[in-house]
């Protein structure tokens, strides 16, 4: 393993410029992340209650495709449906013993739309594409079906022999991870403008897709936020208007919390044109319900941002097999390093680790780290690669917290 290990040269939060963004909730980019996940995991706690081990599936191509909508101020219907490609590949049995993948992904599928949409008739706005595969992977040379080519069992294993990331458990792909902390204020002012808005009493107007964009330059932030509303709870545009003065007041007082030395300025709804109307008046609070379309690995980067500046992978991590795809398991294993390094040291770092297909994943092949500065000593060689190897050796035990979502993959 090698380790790079270089200081920066100034906190993230000291340096001259930062852009930070994040896709709510509601955000179609964001919605595909979350429905990936929430299959990978329906998948997951099905195989191992059933067979006793997490069966080789990903889902990270799984895609919203958006409907069509009429709106009025207090009322709207959906004219077309939302489009939901169920893609990606899955076990289908084990040991001989068939595995319900389609009925298992179809109900975890409505119960999510159900859960976030619960003005969609699933049975008329809902369409869903079913697309996945038992494709087995590349890797065995000869005839697909004899008894010796194990790659042929990849999706339909025969035993526990089967699943060799049980005796040794390896990257399935050479790619990075990457993972960053602490939080800028810039950043956490961002990450947190859905909580704020929404805050002890939900707004009943407001949609979950909430857009943020903001851009500090030395003391100065312009924030740009798009706030949807839900029109049935819209009566008129002086509603409208007055709903988006009270979420500007929020913002600024969140602003004065965690920006308090900054000049800041918010923009809302920039597309809004009063006169005709156009507004960003929905019938269910997000996108998906007027043809725009969400795709996993468009959306947030681990840790919940799209923090321009910050490292970051180019993987599409939702959906993918939380035990060994390397570019999921290794944001994990970044962000462990990352609190290691604030608790060992109280100093803020960025973290990427790259590892390469069939390798040992608490072994990569390279781990790079900057170290912010700060009160303390930035440690040297041995001390890190001390922390950084405890900490790797971790991975595997990340299943549970990555099964109950305790890590912030969107």
């Amino acid at each position: 393993m090698n380790i790079v290990c270089a200081p920066a040269s100034a906190r993230r939060a000291d340096q001259s410029f930062e852009v930070v963004e994040r896709k709510g909730q509601g955000h179609p980019d964001t919605l595909a992340d979350a429905l990936a996940e929430h299959l990978s995991r329906v998948y997951a706690r099905y195989t191992l209650d059933a067979f006793g081990a997490v069966l080789h599936h990903q889902f990270d191509k799984v895609g919203i495709l958006g409907g069509r909508v009429r709106v009025d101020f207090g009322s709207g219907e959906l004219l077309s449906p939302v489009r939901v490609l169920l893609n990606g590949r899955a076990s289908a049995s084990y040991a001989g013993t068939a595995i319900p993948v389609r009925d298992l992904l179809t109900d975890a599928c409505r119960s999510f739309f159900a859960d976030r949409f619960a003005m969609l008739d699933l049975d008329r706005d809902l369409r869903l594409i079913y697309e996945v595969s038992t494709g087995d992977s590349p890797g065995g040379i000869g005839a697909k079906d004899t008894a010796s080519n194990r790659r042929s069992r990849w999706f339909n294993p025969a035993g526990i022999d089967d699943l060799p990331e049980l005796r040794r458990l390896a990257c399935n792909d050479t790619s990075s991870g990457a993972a960053y902390g602490p939080f800028t204020p810039t950043e956490r002012f961002v990450l947190d403008v859905e909580k704020v808005l929404a805050g002890a009493a939900r707004p009943p107007w407001l949609g979950s897709d909430v857009k943020v964009m903001a851009c500090r330059t030395g003391r100065r932030v312009e924030v740009t936020a798009c706030v949807p509303q839900l029109a049935r709870h819209v009566p008129d545009l002086d509603a409208y208007r007055a709903n988006l003065d009270w979420a500007r007041d929020r913002l600024a007082e969140h602003a004065a919390r965690l920006l308090p030395d900054h000049e800041t300025l918010i923009h809302l709804n920039m597309r809004d044109d009063y006169d005709r109307p156009e507004l960003y008046l929905t019938l269910t609070g997000s996108s998906i319900e007027t043809g725009d379309e969400g795709l996993v690995g468009r959306g947030n980067r681990y840790g919940g941002l799209i923090s321009a500046g910050r490292p970051f992978t180019m993987e599409g991590i939702s959906g993918k097999n939380p035990v060994y795809h390397t570019g999921k398991v290794y944001c994990i294993g970044a962000d462990l390093v990352v609190q290691a390094v604030a608790e060992s040291y109280g100093l803020g770092a960025e973290v990427v680790i790259i590892g390469q297909t069939g390798q040992l994943i608490t072994d990569p092949h390279a781990v790079l780290v900057t170290v912010e500065p700060g009160r303390g000593a930035i440690p040297d060689a041995d001390e890190l690669r001390s922390l950084i190897t405890d900490r790797l050796k971790m991975i595997p035990d990340t299943l549970d917290g990555l099964l109950s979502g305790a890590f912030a993959l969107h």
